[in-house]
């Protein structure tokens, strides 16, 4: 209906995404791998019923036309799973009535788009689907000579419900297949436990073989998946040789190892990223399947032939499509964390440039002004008379002097390529950085005697604020090596124009263990004591005790700034 007025018509297309009950068309891409589906599907049905003659209902004829009608359907799985799980389930029951052996095939593939239906779908269409699976199921093990009991309604619940499941944990955020990730492992291991047990329970005490011969091939060929993503060419031989086996002496189980053994071909696609070697497993898995159902009453015709290869060729394809899917996804990982790393470079370069410019202006702006400051000082002192007023000019002059040369100091820290990142209390007033670290430290445990002399609070900032640091190091270095209850004495004193910063401990009053360390503390004060053009020295006292001595002069060396 087209609304009043000549307005364009909404179409469904340019809703938005956020409308409720309405999704995104899926995009149709990968119809290689849906046509590929479609042909194993019904290459499938073909292998099994390869040697079924007429059955009550059906004569031989309809084998074709039945595995067109189980294996096409496979062609739209990846875009509708539930529809296609339903109408499977429908082709089970009424191929089981029928008595056609399409009922095998319609089991297998109904387990497939479960596990697609779980991928794709929301838990309550799963569910949907699910329920009408373990129904189809049960009708189709409900057969004359077998009773339904206990085995066998695990079998129709189990079934269908593990490929639901695993597509559910493949779908989630946890489902992506990390190498350090144990449960895509456990799921293949009890998955492939679960094939083994369910397909082979019946001939447990048929007497043809023992007992633990088949319960052995049940264990080993289904948890040998479990470590199939770790070691797949392993696990390939493996299953070969457990499927050449049961073709020999078991021949119950030959359908299940054929399974088991195409899921290893699989898997092995997957990890295995060598072309050649893809090719090997493909030819090895073709003459293992071969071996497997190919009779001595069996006709080798050139379309058997395309038929079985093509079955092989499904895993394979499924697995390298998901190993690129893979490797994609990791390189995707890795630009990102490229991306990151360029993001942190660029950020710490935009900070260095900014602080460049911070440290130009402060420069041109605060220098000019105190610079004019303190020559107008000196000027007007030499005009002044003596008295309070000469003393003032004169405070006024050294103190810009002073301020001047800090700024500088600070100014070229600033302005360094290779600057650690702000230290706390690096805006603090030094000399009570120095009291409030030896005062933690006291609270910690040692006996510290601290002489803080007053006049080096006359002394440059940056040094002082170095001496701070050097204390702050000092003293922690002794209470991690010595312990506490240690004696040490802390001093600072003026030494020329800069400072001098002594820290010297006694012996350990106990015997405690030397706890490790990195160097880096000592290694820190060596290099900030450099930067400044002083010198530092640390070592054993001859009594068991340590002495880290450091002089630090008033002015920055020439050349230390950037």
């Amino acid at each position: 209906m087209r609304p009043e007025g000549g307005g364009a018509v909404l179409r469904r297309e340019d809703w938005p995404c956020t409308t409720a009950g309405y999704r995104e068309p899926m995009r149709w891409r990968g119809v290689p791998l849906d046509v590929l589906l479609a042909v194993s599907g019904v290459a499938l049905d073909l292998l099994t019923t390869a040697h079924a003659g007429d059955t009550r209902y059906l004569p031989a004829e309809m084998n074709i036309p039945m595995a067109l009608l189980a294996g096409l359907p496979m062609g739209l799985v990846r875009r509708w799973p539930v529809p296609v799980t339903l109408y499977l389930a429908v082709l089970l029951v009424v191929t089981d009535q029928l008595g056609s052996f399409t009922s095998n095939t319609a089991q297998i593939l109904i387990c497939v788009a479960l596990g697609m239906a779980g991928f794709r779908s929301g838990w309550r269409a799963t569910a949907v689907a699910v329920a009408a699976a373990i129904g189809a199921t049960a009708v189709n093990i409900a057969d004359p000579g077998i009773a339904l009991t206990i085995n066998a309604w695990m079998y129709s619940v189990l079934l269908p419900v593990f490929p639901a499941v695993l597509g559910a944990y493949l779908r989630s955020s946890a489902g992506r297949l990390e190498e350090r990730d144990v449960t895509p492992d456990a799921l293949l291991a009890a998955g492939g436990v679960a094939i083994t047990v369910l397909s082979t329970w019946t001939s447990w005490h048929s007497g043809t073989q023992p007992v633990w011969v088949v319960g052995l091939l049940a264990v080993v060929g289904g948890l040998s998946l479990g470590i199939a993503r770790r070691f797949p060419g392993l696990v390939f031989l493996l299953q070969g040789v457990l499927l050449v086996s049961a073709d020999t002496y078991l021949n119950d189980a030959v359908n299940t190892c054929v399974i088991l053994t195409l899921v290893a071909i699989g898997v092995f696609s997957m990890r295995v990223a060598s072309w050649p070697w893809t090719v090997a497993a493909y030819f090895a898995g073709c003459l293992l399947t071969a071996i497997a159902v190919v009779g001595d009453d069996t006709d080798i015709t050139p379309f058997r032939v395309g038929v079985l290869m093509t079955l092989v060729a499904t895993p394979i394809a499924i697995g390298r499509y998901l190993g690129m899917r893979q490797s994609a996804a990791a390189a995707e990982r890795l630009r990102a964390e490229e991306a990151a790393r360029a993001a942190v470079a660029q950020v710490r370069a935009d900070q260095l440039a900014e602080r460049e410019r911070i440290a130009r202006d402060v420069h041109d702006i605060v220098a000019h002004h105190v610079g004019a400051m303190v020559l107008r000082a000196g000027a007007a002192r030499y005009t002044a008379p003596d008295g309070p007023v000469a003393d003032a000019l004169n405070d006024i002059r050294e103190t810009g002097h002073q301020v001047l040369q800090d700024l500088r100091d600070l100014l070229d820290l600033l302005r360094a390529e290779a600057r650690p990142e702000r230290e706390p209390h690096l805006l603090a007033n030094p000399a009570d950085v120095v009291r409030e670290s030896a005062e933690r430290m006291a609270a910690a445990g040692l006996v510290v005697d601290l002489d803080l002399d007053p006049a080096t609070d006359h002394a440059p900032l940056i040094a002082r604020t170095s001496a701070a640091r050097i204390v702050q190091e000092g003293l922690t270095n002794v209470l991690k090596h010595a312990g506490p209850g240690t004696r040490v004495s802390v001093t600072v004193t003026p030494e020329g124009e800069g400072l001098s910063v002594e820290i010297h401990n006694g012996r350990p009053p106990t015997s405690i263990e030397r706890l490790p360390s990195s160097g880096r503390g000592l290694a820190g004060m060596r290099e900030r004591v450099r930067a400044l053009g002083g010198t530092l020295s640390a070592g054993p006292d001859g009594e068991g005790g340590w002495l880290l001595a450091a002089s630090l002069p008033a002015r920055l060396p020439s050349g230390s700034a950037a």
